[in-house]
């Protein structure tokens, strides 16, 4: 691993990190300009762009880690503000959608609630020097809520017909999935976490 410290934090991957945070608040202020979805258009144009500029801001979180495993460029600072931008990008897009209509407030109550049990839980066994990797179940919910997340960006960029139909039922679908995968995968932390809490 890279020497952590100040002299590395303007790393290549760093600077990604920065990036994909400023221009979360840069994609929530387009959707705030391109309003909730209008019904009754084959393409919603200003939609259509929300959903390419957060599809690539969602991209930026796999370049960042690739450029700090392959520069050997891993700082305390990037572990940090790595997961804290990665949590900014799904909270925003479903505050978003919640206030587009789209997403239901509970769903929002729910992942963020598990992102706060998870991250206490890694402070708690990382103070006992235990360090919780990632685990698949809480792989498969980041994919499945980035992709109702995407699906319901591109309904509203294709709200007229049957394919506009097919995208809100896939992402609805989608997001039922991620929900019970968010449940599941933070009970499977804390249970694995539970040990080390009970000291």
């Amino acid at each position: 691993m890279g020497q952590e410290g100040s002299e590395r934090l303007w790393t290549p991957a760093n600077i990604v990190t920065l990036v994909r945070v400023g221009c979360v608040f840069l994609w929530v202020l387009a959707a705030q300009l391109a309003g909730a979805p209008v019904a009754g258009v084959p393409v919603s144009w200003p939609h259509l762009w929300c959903g390419v500029f957060f599809g690539l801001i969602a991209g930026t979180d796999s370049l960042d880690g690739h450029l700090a495993r392959s520069r050997n460029e891993v700082t305390t600072f990037g572990k940090f503000l790595d997961p804290i931008a990665d949590k900014l990008v799904v909270v925003c897009a479903l505050l978003v959608l919640m206030d587009w209509g789209l997403v239901s407030l509970w769903v929002i109550v729910i992942i963020v609630a598990r992102e706060f049990l998870v991250s206490g839980l890694r402070m708690v066994v990382a103070g006992k020097g235990t360090v919780v990797a990632a685990s698949m179940l809480g792989k498969w919910k980041t994919a499945t809520t980035m992709g109702a997340i995407g699906g319901y960006l591109a309904c509203t960029a294709f709200p007229m017909g049957w394919f506009g139909a097919l995208l809100f039922w896939a992402s609805s679908v989608a997001m039922a999935v991620a929900v019970i995968l968010t449940v599941w995968s933070g009970w499977d932390y804390l249970k694995s976490c539970w040990p080390d809490v009970r000291g």
